[in-house]
């Protein structure tokens, strides 16, 4: 029977799944492949390590794309379409990476016995769960955890959940249509540009450093209990206030759709305990340190 040797990535050229691999390569020995379509995905985020293979390809064709499963002990499922206002304006592309895609990685892992870490989002949480239909994001979100509890139910799936929030730091998309609230920041501060926010800037969230994200990934992996995580920071700020941060200029933008106006912690999600990390890094020292490095 082959040795599973080997942890598959999806999205492992994108912002959290490059991250993710650094830790994966330090902490442990496994193998690690790497499947990403590079929409958001960048091949300037390879890592250059014998131990690594990225192949590119739509989630859909995993199973296609993998042809020795049986050597693969886990699948941190990352590569999803993940942002909100840009689901309104690409909602086919949401829809087939969210749902038909996810399908075929849940279907992947249930046929081949292995284990699932999935991110999940803050965005389906709030609102006591209203706030899921906000956008085709958060719906499609949503529902993958609601056919996860299935398949728990059915078929004894085995699988860990980390929800995440308003992830920053090395590898964020600074520019373009599927950049981060604090990457469009640094961008515009490094151009001298005026900060873009969007009404009525009173909107708080819980920005999490990337470090700080992937180590509760890697924790929920490592205990294998098939658990509901996440991961936030006890702080939340206003985007005005993060913007005032970097002591710049500040360019009101019309109100958008699906918008949130808080991101919420929640003790449960449908019928499982919410197992509630903090983050470690503070983003005003973030921010102090990128105006220092970059004035």
């Amino acid at each position: 029977m082959p040795k599973k040797n080997k942890i598959l990535v999806t999205g492992g050229a994108g912002f959290v799944g490059t991250n993710l691999i650094k830790l994966l390569l330090k902490k442990t020995k496994y193998n690690v492949i790497s499947v990403d379509n590079y929409s958001s995905g960048l091949k300037s985020n390879h890592i250059r390590n014998p131990r690594v293979k990225y192949i590119n390809g739509q989630t859909v064709n995993i199973s296609k794309l993998i042809n020795k499963p049986k050597e693969i002990k886990s699948v941190f499922h990352f590569g999803e379409f993940a942002r909100i206002y840009q689901s309104f304006l690409k909602m086919n592309e949401c829809i087939d990476s969210n749902s038909v895609g996810s399908n075929a990685v849940f279907n992947f892992c249930l046929r081949n016995n292995i284990k699932l870490i999935y991110s999940a989002t803050s965005a389906s949480l709030g609102n006591k769960g209203k706030d899921k239909n906000l956008s085709p994001y958060a719906f499609s979100k949503a529902k993958n955890l609601e056919l996860l509890e299935n398949l728990k139910k059915w078929f004894k799936f085995k699988y860990e959940v980390i929800y995440f929030y308003n992830v920053y730091g090395p590898h964020q998309i600074s520019s373009g249509h599927m950049s981060t609230v604090i990457g469009i920041f640094e961008d515009h501060y490094k151009k001298g540009k005026a900060l873009p926010v969007v009404k009525p800037g009173t909107q708080t969230r819980r920005f999490t450093h990337i470090d700080d994200t992937v180590n509760i990934c890697f924790l929920a992996w490592k205990k294998n209990l098939c658990r509901h995580y996440s991961i936030a920071n006890k702080k939340s700020y206003s985007l005005k206030d993060v913007a005032k941060m970097f002591k710049s200029k500040i360019k009101l933008l019309p109100k958008r759709a699906g918008e949130r106006y808080a991101s919420a912690l929640t003790n449960k999600n449908l019928s499982n305990k919410m197992y509630k990390y903090f983050g470690k890094i503070n983003l005003k020292d973030y921010v102090g340190n990128f105006i220092k490095n970059n004035s």
